[in-house]
C-alpha cells in the first residue's frame, strides 16, 4: 500500500506541474493585430504605393530630459516595431528621443498582396515617417531584415543617417548565388502551412540555441495568432512577397559604400540563413555563419566597429539584452 501511494503521489505532482506549466489557449491574432496593444501610443501616416492608400503604423517616444537625438528602430521579418520596448526605454531614460515603425506588411501596418516590395520602397516609406514628424536626422538601428533596411536607408540618405547598428542584420552573404531560387508562390505555399509548433521549432533551434524561456513566448503568440485567422492567406501571401525581397536584394555587395559610422552586434550561435534547407549538402552548413560573416562585414565597412556577444543566436536584444544594450549605448554615446 505504501508503495501504491508512492506512485499515486508522484504521479499528480507531475500532472500538477505539468498543467501549470501550460500556456492559455492560442488566441487569433487580427490581421492589423487590432487586438494586440503594444507599449507605446500607435500612431499611422497614409501613403499612395503603387496605385494603393496604406497605412503605416509606428511608434514615436520622447525623452522626459531629451538629449536633441533620435533612434530608429527598424524590426526584424517575424517581429515588428513593439519588441523593442526594453531597448527604448532604456534609450528614453538616456535621453533619446525614439521612433519605432512597423513597415508596410508588418504588424500594424497595411498587408498588401499585390505591390512589389523593395527595401527602397521600405526606406522611402520610413523616410516619409521621419518627414511627418520633422526628423532631419537620426541613429539607425536595425535588426535582422531590418539590417538590410537600415543599411539601404544608410545608402540612399546618409545626410540624414548619424549612425548605424546593425545587430545580426540578413544579407551579409548573397543566398540567391548557391540556394535554389523559390518563386513567391513557393514562398506562399510554404507559409500557409505555418502553426505555432513550426513556427516555435524554428525559433527554438535558429534564434535560442534550443533554451525556451518563458519571455520568449510572445514574441512567438502574435505571429502565430495569425495563422488562426480567417484571413490568415492574406498574411502569408504578404510574407511570401518579403521573403521574396530578402533572398533577391542583398545588400552585401554595397558595404564598402557607406560612409557614416557603423556598429556591428553580432550573436555568435546565429546560423540564420532563409532557404537555407534547399541548399546542396556541401555549402548548407558553412551558411549562416555570422561570426565569420560579422567579421567579414566589418573589414568591409570604413572604421566600423564590432561587438561581438558569445552564446548568443539571432535576437541579442531579446536573449542577451545586458550584453547587447552596454556595446549600443556607448556607440551612441560617442
Amino acid at each position: 500500500m505504501k508503495l501504491i501511494g508512492i506512485i499515486l503521489s508522484w504521479t499528480f505532482c507531475t500532472l500538477t506541474i505539468t498543467l501549470s506549466g501550460q500556456e492559455p489557449p492560442l488566441q487569433a491574432s487580427e490581421i492589423n493585430l487590432e487586438n494586440i496593444t503594444y507599449p507605446f501610443p500607435v500612431k499611422e501616416i497614409s501613403l499612395e504605393i503603387q496605385g494603393q492608400q496604406l497605412r503605416m503604423a509606428y511608434m514615436d517616444e520622447q525623452a522626459k530630459t531629451p538629449n536633441g537625438k533620435t533612434v530608429l528602430l527598424l524590426h526584424g521579418k517575424n517581429f515588428s516595431g513593439m519588441y523593442w520596448e526594453q531597448t527604448a526605454n532604456d534609450l528614453l531614460k538616456a535621453g533619446y528621443r525614439v521612433v519605432m515603425p512597423d513597415q508596410i506588411g508588418f504588424g500594424k501596418s497595411s498587408k498588401p498582396t499585390n505591390i512589389q516590395y523593395t527595401f527602397q520602397l521600405l526606406a522611402q516609406n520610413t523616410k516619409a515617417v521621419l518627414d511627418a514628424l520633422k526628423i532631419d536626422k537620426v541613429c539607425v538601428l536595425g535588426h535582422s531584415m531590418g539590417g538590410m533596411l537600415a543599411t539601404r536607408f544608410a545608402l540612399m540618405y546618409p545626410e540624414r543617417t548619424q549612425k548605424l547598428i546593425l545587430e545580426n542584420p540578413l544579407g551579409l552573404e548573397d543566398w540567391k548565388t548557391v540556394i535554389p531560387y523559390q518563386s513567391v508562390d513557393d514562398w506562399y505555399q510554404q507559409e500557409l502551412q505555418q502553426n505555432y509548433e513550426k513556427m516555435k521549432k524554428y525559433q527554438l533551434e535558429n534564434y535560442y540555441g534550443n533554451q525556451w524561456k518563458q519571455e520568449y513566448e510572445k514574441w512567438l503568440r502574435i505571429p502565430a495568432g495569425w495563422t488562426l485567422h480567417k484571413d490568415f492567406p492574406i498574411i502569408a501571401k504578404s510574407s511570401a512577397l518579403t521573403y521574396d525581397m530578402i533572398f533577391t536584394q542583398p545588400v552585401v555587395y554595397e558595404f564598402e559604400r557607406l560612409s557614416v559610422p557603423t556598429l556591428l552586434i553580432i550573436g555568435q550561435r546565429d546560423r540564420t540563413a532563409p532557404g537555407k534547407e534547399k541548399a546542396p549538402a556541401a555549402v548548407r552548413e558553412q551558411l549562416g555563419n555570422y561570426p565569420e560573416l560579422g567579421r567579414k562585414t566589418a573589414q568591409r565597412i570604413k572604421d566600423a566597429q564590432l561587438a561581438e556577444i558569445p552564446n548568443t543566436g539571432h535576437l541579442p536584444h531579446i536573449e542577451a539584452y545586458d550584453q547587447f544594450i552596454v556595446p549600443l549605448k556607448a556607440f551612441l554615446e560617442k
